[in-house]
């Protein structure tokens, strides 16, 4: 495989896109000794082992980690794993078939289309906020912000204690990375604790005194006499901050970096803000928020000749695939009108991105009020990126008006 893969060069990760390119030139599968996965670049690939139930996102429902050949996380890690593995992100049938059909009770498309109105002044008030300062760090005082708060407004965590949520899943997504360090571990662990602890006591308010949350609807979603029990609750909820914002936060900021760089495409959005919705899509296919994500082999398959066995890694590269020439025309053109764009970049199969329509309706919030509001914004100066390859994006934005 093409040595330019290197998830831990600064350099890579500010540009992983070449690398992607040789990728995919070389073939469908590479063996990366580094993480021990299995790279796979091309978009037929990843789009159908999303689907592929030989592949999941767990393998404790089949086997031990002895049985799988693999070796036990160490037992300090514990409080992330409980959190971690309970949410339906990381779980497969039955248990995900029954927590997600609960939990799409609570999160309905009723839910998600009541909080627009909510999304909107929350993105108007940021937005008028930077705007009355000639501007400032467009990731710190809007990207970030606003998810942040549209997940707390749902969850119903009260005003005082919004602060807190950033900082734990930080903590917690750290762990998503390659090869998460001592520290990086030590620091989810304890967000994880805090944070559990911190959804026991909400939790246990709202079954005594039940308000309009989505907390409030987890405990009542009941299916044939099933229910949630209380770490399904709290591991729901921790993941619906955690990929319900740091996706978000990184498309708002990377789309903003990436318009800046095409300032023709820009000028024809702020003359045409019908090209909106089409606009965020192509965003999100362009400089994908998410690059990699990871499936355990359950059963032997073969890729292209190549035999991946029970037990392997694979890293389906999502932003190599959204860049398939195979399968979009001029890929590496950002065309912001693009009409047959279907990106990977909220999953596929049984895993789709249950927080698709509210991502959606945050970054037309945020992105419109912006061209509304703040049609002159530049760039000043060029952001660096984070150290973290897989959650993609940079440390901060800086503009002005």
């Amino acid at each position: 495989m093409d040595a330019t893969f290197e998830p831990w060069s600064p350099a890579f990760v500010a540009d992983p896109y070449p690398a992607y390119d040789a990728l995919r030139a070389a073939g469908r599968v590479h063996w990366f000794e580094p993480t021990r996965q299995w790279l796979v670049p091309h978009y037929a690939d990843v789009s159908a082992l999303l689907r592929d139930r030989r592949l999941g996102r767990t393998y404790l429902h089949r086997f031990t980690h002895e049985e799988f050949g693999r070796t036990p996380p160490p037992p300090e890690h514990e409080p992330f794993h409980t959190l971690n593995d309970h949410g339906i992100l990381d779980l497969e049938a039955p248990d995900h078939t029954r927590i997600r059909r609960l939990v799409t009770k609570a999160f309905t498309p009723r839910t998600v289309a009541a909080l627009e109105p909510t999304v909107r002044r929350l993105a108007a008030e940021l937005v008028a906020g930077l705007v009355e300062r000639g501007g400032g760090d467009l990731l710190a005082d809007v990207a970030e912000p606003l998810p942040v708060a549209v997940i707390a407004e749902m969850l119903g965590v009260p005003e005082p204690d919004r602060h807190l949520l950033r900082p734990w899943s930080a903590g917690i997504c750290g762990m998503f990375e390659l090869n998460p360090s001592r520290e990086t571990a030590q620091k989810a662990v304890t967000a994880s604790l805090e944070f559990s602890a911190y959804l026991r006591e909400l939790i246990a308010k709202r079954r005594t005194d039940p308000g309009d949350d989505l907390i409030s609807a987890l405990i009542a979603a009941h299916d044939e006499g099933d229910r949630l029990n209380e770490q399904e609750m709290i591991s729901t909820c921790v993941l619906l901050l955690n990929a319900g914002h740091e996706a978000t936060v990184n498309t708002t900021a990377n789309g903003w970096w990436t318009l800046f760089r095409h300032p023709e495409q820009l000028a024809a959005l702020r003359a045409d803000h019908s090209l909106l919705p089409t606009a965020v899509e192509e965003l999100m296919r362009y400089d994908t928020p998410l690059q990699m994500f990871e499936r355990w082999v359950l059963d032997d398959i073969e890729i292209d000749g190549t035999v991946v066995p029970r037990g392997s890694e694979l890293a389906l590269l999502f932003g190599a695939a959204n860049r398939d020439p195979a399968r979009f025309t001029a890929p590496h053109v950002l065309d912001l009108g693009r009409q047959d764009n279907p990106h990977l970049t909220f999953g596929a199969g049984i895993h789709f991105c249950l927080g698709a329509p509210l991502a959606r309706i945050e970054l037309a919030a945020s992105f419109g009020e912006l061209l509304r509001e703040a049609p002159t914004m530049r760039m000043v100066g060029e952001p660096e990126w984070k150290p973290g390859y897989v959650i993609r994006g940079v440390t901060e934005l800086r503009v002005e008006l």
